[in-house]
């Protein structure tokens, strides 16, 4: 595959990336600070992810412990997380804000592998869509004969090998977290 179209490999990369990010912030039953990172409390009328006007500390494997630095923040955390489709009930004590995050139901664990499944979708479908630009891109190359027509085939080929390979690693990454949720 010629150099110009490592920026289609990239993009697929990062496409596999951001799923990993997106299924990091799926809560599975034990305590992970990662599903805070997409909840914003508004800090001096500026929206701040709360890693950021916060310690967060995870005490034990059910619970986090969110420490704010400015003490004036904590309501607007207990707010925000109050907010979100997180689905825990924050504990306030006036000085940190406790998480505990109770055992996942079946009918729980049964919609956040609905939600992985959609997560994974959608990244199959950017994929696909990489794939599509990269042949448009190959076509009108081939059509102002910058390309010859065996080129053209070598890169559809070249292109869909890679695709398959991404669509692969989206798969593991969905199996995977499926795996940890029906696990717990």
């Amino acid at each position: 595959m010629s150099a110009d179209y490592a920026e289609f490999k990239r993009k697929m990369q990062k496409t596999c990336d951001l799923l990993s990010e997106n299924l990091a912030a799926v809560r599975a039953g034990k305590a992970n600070a990662a599903v805070l990172d997409r909840i914003t409390v508004d800090y001096y009328n500026t929206p701040t992810p709360i890693n950021q006007v916060a310690s967060i500390s995870t005490p034990d494997a059910r619970s986090l412990l969110i420490t704010p630095w400015d003490g004036s923040v904590l309501k607007g955390i207990e707010k925000a997380i109050l907010a979100s489709d997180l689905g825990i009930n924050p504990q306030n004590d006036g000085r940190a804000i406790r998480l505990i995050f109770p055992q996942l139901t079946e009918e729980r664990r049964k919609e956040l592998a609905k939600q992985v499944k959609k997560y994974a979708e959608e990244a199959k479908v950017a994929v696909r869509n990489i794939r599509r630009d990269a042949m448009d891109k190959a076509k009108a190359q081939k059509k102002s004969s910058e390309i010859t027509e065996d080129d053209y085939k070598n890169v559809e080929k070249d292109m869909q090998k890679l695709t398959d390979d991404f669509i692969k690693e989206v798969d593991k990454i969905a199996e995977k977290k499926e795996k940890e949720l029906m696990e717990l």
